[in-house]
């Protein structure tokens, strides 16, 4: 079941474009979710909220750590997206390896572009695509005192004691 929500770029746009011809509205968010924790179920719930169907662009491995240093990712991009997937608000998972989503947005014309409010929407990538399109850019409130960062370092520190 979870597998099934796992999908190719080919497959992102063409399930993506039968939704939009059902009218959904088609959100789109990306990101790492390492570890995941409280705050990424918040967000990603309330990006759900916003349209009918969430559409999560997850980086791989190899990007995670061109992005987060050689010693991330923690969780392996397989496991990710089996978790990601089985989460009941998330509708497709797409793995990319490129620097940003932006290819994979202008590909799947999302018509909501989410990112946490630690962005503004000039910021977003891919945000100009996105309006241009006729769609909506949004940020949502990140949930204070949780990031995978701190995590780490609070294993750190208690696998020091």
């Amino acid at each position: 079941m979870t597998e099934s929500k796992i999908l190719s770029l080919t497959e992102a746009k063409q399930q993506i474009e039968q939704w939009q011809s059902e009218g959904k509205k088609i959100v789109f968010t990306n990101g790492c979710f390492d570890i995941v924790h409280l705050g990424h179920i918040d967000y990603l719930e309330k990006a759900r909220n916003l349209g009918d169907k969430l559409v999560l662009g997850l980086n791989t491995d190899a990007s995670v750590r061109r992005l987060k240093g050689e010693s991330r990712p923690v969780i392996n991009e397989y496991a990710r997206s089996r978790m990601m997937a089985a989460m009941s608000f998330i509708d497709a998972v797409i793995l990319f390896d490129e620097p940003t989503p932006k290819e994979l947005i202008e590909t799947l014309c999302p018509n909501i572009l989410v990112k946490g409010d630690d962005y503004t929407v000039e910021n977003i990538v891919g945000s100009d695509f996105v309006i241009a399109n006729g769609g909506e850019v949004k940020t949502i409130s990140l949930v204070k005192g949780y990031s995978t960062s701190s995590i780490i370092q609070k294993i750190k520190l208690i696998s020091n004691d």
